[in-house]
């Protein structure tokens, strides 16, 4: 006698014996023994789930005569009467399967309608069973809709798909939808050990944990690797040789790589990948593995009491549980979102093992450093001083020691007329922000202190700074610019420890530079008609290297030579210093400050003949291309704007008949 594989012998054939499909098997259940019958039924799922198995169901349920032959319709049929045998044989006349997906032209479909006029011969109902029904074509399934919609009394049809995506709406609404569900790992492992049983085949628990994790929701599939894990562990179930089988990565790899990753331990994390590689384990299926790991260790951590309720029969369950207790949170979910798309990178790189190291050595680098005050710091590059020469001056008020880079120094900006001073402005480090508007002073002006360290020239001169002091709400100048800074410095020196006073007491006194003054406030201060005030980012201090820097980057904009994040780097930074083929530049965010916008730029330059290296400091930023170029927009919008305003015809409007121009409605052309 043949053999009959487990898929087929254990086929249920009653709705007492179905598993994992509750929902369905109550609702037909009911149906049948109210007689609440519908003339079709969908059943949607993937595959192995039980599809076909209802439909048979169904059809006996409908057409059961009982074991004495006066039965009615049932929820539970004998399986003993003429037609329960004949239906599960597959010889029952009034039953018909007609498989879609290669019977799914018009013609089959057409002669298998031909039948439905015709009454059951043998049972109650004529039952049409359409497998795969979303492979029929249009053409079919317009054939078929009329009869669908009212087929005779005796006539039902079972509709069955993996699809129902594909099945026209048309069919939908003439059919009751039953979405058959994938099972549980927990239920496909219930019904194999109750297989094994019957069958008297030995079996380890975590074999049988394999198999039902590598159905994947099929009890089929799952019914099927059973069969192959019998024939190859010869006669029984071995947890190696099941794993073997399946290829499927031994969780104690995924646990210690979990650990490892925990632990900050990247000599192990490389270790585990590279014995991965060596006993020939999948890449992907570690990564699939370890998602799932992470599942678990995430529900763990979100409800504690199922981890304190875990079987300690299962010693994965115990593992996972104690790495949720181990692992925060937070890299829990940074992990396993690492691992999900870690997947998809594996068929990119040109070795999936490397691939995988990178995916996990990823975790490490996004980890928070064990000093929560330590932070990134710039490398600068020493050069000697140069001295820059100033004009004689009072000694400075107040000094304080210099700040470490990369913030700069605070200076007055220029004016019209030059008069020498006599105050000193205290260097005082900032983070980058944003640049504030620059009054002009009308009398005298605080000097930069000069650094009592060793910079680069680049650093020395800040005679184009805007100054330290901040604008009045009013829009006046100040009139006595120079005593703000002298009293800040006074105030910091009070604060300081008294290693630092002292440090700060016997600094070098400072001079001050020669500034120039305006003449007449009034004339500066004229607020322009309909104008809003110039935005931040179009205030600028030009200087001479920002000159060259906005020439040159708007020839390379120009020229399409840099694009994209490189030509941002351009234009948002400031050229403060030229040392031959070397020039130094600074931008306010380390968001522009990347290794491949830096190189592309250089690479720019260098093709443009004008630098070989550049180096790049966060700091603040005064003249810029940006800038410049927004203040020219600020300007022609202005323009723009003084000409509609000065226009008689617009006055006429706005005098005599209350005109008023709508704000932001006036471009420049």
């Amino acid at each position: 006698m043949s053999y009959l594989v487990l898929a087929r012998k254990y086929r249920p054939r009653n709705f007492t014996e179905m598993v994992g499909q509750e929902h369905v098997v109550q609702a037909l259940s009911n149906a049948l023994t109210q007689q609440r019958l519908h003339h079709a039924y969908l059943f949607t799922g993937t595959r192995g789930v039980g599809k076909t198995t209802v439909s048979r169901i169904l059809a006996k349920s409908l057409n059961c005569q009982g074991p004495d032959g006066t039965g009615g319709i049932t929820a539970t049929p004998c399986g003993v009467c003429q037609a329960c045998m004949d239906i599960d044989s597959g010889r029952f006349v009034d039953y018909t399967e007609l498989d879609a997906a290669s019977n799914r032209g018009v013609d089959e479909v057409q002669s298998l309608l031909e039948q439905a006029v015709y009454k059951p011969v043998q049972g109650r109902f004529k039952v049409f069973m359409i497998d795969e029904v979303h492979m029929l074509t249009n053409t079919a399934f317009n054939a078929m809709l009329k009869t669908l919609e009212e087929p005779p009394e005796y006539l039902k049809f079972v509709l069955a798909t993996t699809d129902p995506q594909k099945v026209p709406v048309t069919v939908l609404s003439r059919c009751l939808q039953f979405n058959l569900r994938p099972m549980a790992p927990e239920t496909v492992l219930d019904h194999l050990t109750r297989v094994l049983a019957n069958e008297n085949v030995p079996a380890e628990p975590q074999a049988l944990r394999l198999l039902s994790r590598a159905a994947r929701g099929s009890m089929r599939d799952a019914l099927s690797l059973t069969d192959q894990a019998i024939a190859f562990g010869s006669g029984q179930l071995q947890e190696a040789g099941v794993r073997q089988m399946l290829g499927a990565v031994d969780r104690s790899y995924v646990f210690r790589l979990i650990d490892a990753l925990a632990q900050g331990d990247g000599k192990t994390v490389v270790e585990t990948a590279d014995a991965l590689r060596m006993n020939g384990l999948s890449a992907a299926s570690t990564l699939e593995e370890m998602s799932a790991v992470l599942q678990r260790m995430a529900v763990y951590q979100a409800v504690p009491q199922m981890a304190q309720a875990v079987d300690a029969s299962d010693p994965e369950a115990v593992e996972t549980a104690r790495l949720a207790a181990q692992m925060p949170a937070d890299e829990t979910q940074l992990l396993y979102s690492l691992c999900l798309h870690g997947r998809a990178e594996l068929g990119l790189a040109p070795d999936e093992y490397a691939a995988l190291t990178m995916v996990l050595l990823r975790l490490l680098a996004f980890k928070a450093p064990a000093d929560p005050a330590e932070k990134k710091t710039l490398t600068r590059p020493e050069t000697a001083p140069t001295p820059t020469p100033v004009a004689a001056a009072q000694p400075a008020a107040a000094s304080l020691p210099v700040a470490p880079p990369p913030a700069p120094s605070l200076a007055p900006a220029p004016s019209a007329a030059a008069a020498p001073v006599a105050a000193a402005a205290p260097a005082v480090a900032q983070p980058p922000q944003p640049v504030p508007p620059v009054p002009t002073p009308v009398q005298s002006a605080a000097a930069p202190a000069p650094v009592a360290e060793s910079v680069p020239p680049w650093e020395e001169d800040r005679s184009n700074e805007p100054p330290p002091w901040p604008d009045a709400d009013d829009g006046s100048v100040p009139t006595t610019p120079a005593v703000a800074p002298v009293r800040m410095a006074e105030e910091v020196e009070q604060n300081l420890p008294p290693a630092q006073a002292e440090k700060a007491q016997a600094a070098p006194e400072l001079v001050a530079i020669p500034v120039r003054e305006a003449s007449e406030p009034s004339e500066r201060l004229q607020p322009l008609p309909l104008s809003a005030p110039t935005p931040v980012s179009a205030r600028y201090t030009p200087t001479e290297e920002g000159d060259v820097w906005h020439a040159t980057v708007q020839q390379l904009v120009a020229a399409e030579a840099i694009t994209a994040l490189v030509r941002e780097l351009a234009l948002q930074s400031q050229l403060v210093a030229r040392d031959g083929a070397h020039w130094l530049l600074r931008v306010e965010r380390e968001s522009l400050n990347q290794p491949t916008a830096r190189e592309r730029l250089r690479a720019a330059l260098e093709a443009a003949g004008y630098a070989t290296q550049i180096s790049v400091e966060v700091g603040r930023v005064i003249d810029s291309p940006a800038r410049r170029n927004a203040a020219a927009a600020a300007e022609r919008q202005r323009l723009a704007e003084e000409t509609v305003m000065n226009d008689p015809y617009v006055q006429t409007l706005m005098r005599e008949h209350g005109a008023k121009i709508v704000p932001g409605s006036i471009k420049p052309a």
